[in-house]
């Protein structure tokens, strides 16, 4: 008998923490390792912020909350989307959960039943598809092209929707691929929507404070009123407060389904962080001031990576409109000789033998769904961005 659960064999760990995992094995042995693996902003979390958590523990604010987000947050949120967003919500249709995971997760957990399925376009962050093989659906993964943005087309969301589709999610910008979808682009998929009312949308937005060249952000329930009684729309405060290690994300939808997530959470997690908590209301509510400096300099950071990967042999990257990531093609590369003398049989044979000749980790293609291409993560300075693609042009220049 297997103490494994069968539906915990349903699923594999997750790739971008293995691939960090490594990196940091091979920094401890003494290599000189870049990561380029990780998704979190190098910056430390504002010291508003810090303080405000300080003063809560002092103030002994460290006891339970509501399961699902103390009032206070909560009132937070709502102003937020109002403010940001455009969308108005009651703390009654708010889901505070300790991170984006167990908001995804609790969400899927409170409605999926066998045999319902969830739609992701490829490439998509790697827990999507576990989380919903986890809740017990069928993660039905729709490739998209580097052509399209990476963004799924209203044609093949029309293609894969069946009797049996219970969600879309929707993640923009994107994790890996940094495409974010405009305001045109969510409307023509809203369309789509608006002819199958038994769709449901689940709208990842952690990296909205992330987008460059002028983009304007906007999400998918405030592009089409008429799907705010089906949509959750997903925050967080992970990336754009540089609080990854805080675990806050949030989310708000119909009071219904609010509910249920609330009963889920409550016979799991329970309440996030108190202390947390307190700092991520001084996040939303205090200077905002930081949010458009940071973005700018990980604008810059992104063209660096652009330019100098797209120098590389057998490299094609593309420009992403936000997030920390590019998700450049290695197609150039299959089929040819590492210095190694290993065949480059596939995105991942190209991540592992770049880490092991020239020590820089980024994730292969495969693990987001989509290959042959592979993330890296430019959340780190020019110099060391400079230093890896450097090395990634080296490595390029000696596959045979």
């Amino acid at each position: 008998m297997s103490l494994e659960s069968a539906a915990l064999r349903r699923i594999a760990p997750s790739a971008t923490i293995a691939i960090s995992a490594k990196a940091r094995a091979l920094k401890a042995a003494g290599r000189d390792v870049i990561a380029l693996s990780a998704g979190e902003p190098d910056f430390d979390t504002p010291d508003n912020i810090k303080d405000a958590a300080i003063a809560a523990i002092k103030a002994g604010k460290t006891k339970y909350t509501d399961p699902d987000g103390m009032p206070e947050l909560k009132a937070a949120i709502c102003a937020k989307f109002k403010r940001e967003n455009g969308l108005e919500y009651k703390p009654s249709q708010v889901h505070v959960a300790p991170g984006g995971k167990p908001v995804i997760y609790n969400a899927f957990v409170a409605t999926l039943n066998p045999g319902d399925e969830v739609i992701i376009p490829a490439p998509y962050w790697v827990s999507y598809p576990d989380m919903t093989l986890l809740a017990g659906g069928t993660p039905v993964p729709v490739e998209t092209t580097a052509e399209s943005g990476f963004k799924i087309t209203p044609q093949a969301l029309e293609a894969a929707i069946t009797p049996k589709s219970k969600w879309l999610i929707i993640n923009s910008p994107s994790n890996p691929s940094g495409g974010a979808y405009t305001r045109a682009e969510l409307q023509a998929i809203a369309d789509v929507l608006l002819k199958h009312p038994h769709v449901w949308v689940l709208t990842d937005d952690m990296y909205e404070h992330l987008v460059f060249d002028d983009f304007e952000f906007t999400t998918i329930a405030q592009v089409e009123p008429k799907l705010y009684d089906r949509t959750l729309t997903m925050n967080g405060v992970s990336k754009g407060y540089s609080m990854t290690g805080w675990r806050i994300g949030y989310a708000a939808g119909p009071e219904a389904l609010i509910k249920a997530m609330g009963k889920m959470i409550s016979q799991t997690t329970s309440n996030p962080c108190s202390i947390s908590q307190w700092a991520a209301l001084e996040a939303l509510n205090g200077p905002q001031d930081f949010i458009k400096p940071n973005a700018k300099l990980f604008q810059e950071r992104r063209d660096l990576v652009v330019s100098m990967l797209n120098q590389a042999t057998g490299l094609h990257c593309p420009t992403p409109e936000g997030a920390f990531y590019v998700y450049p093609s290695c197609a150039g590369l299959i089929g040819k000789t590492a210095p190694s003398g290993k065949v480059i049989e596939s995105d991942e044979d190209f991540a592992v033998e770049l880490l092991e000749t020239e020590g820089v980790a980024v994730v292969h293609g495969a693990a987001f769904g989509l290959s042959p291409f592979f993330r890296i993560s430019y959340a780190t300075s020019n110099d060391v961005l400079e230093d890896a693609c450097s090395r990634i042009q080296r490595f390029c220049a000696n596959v045979k």
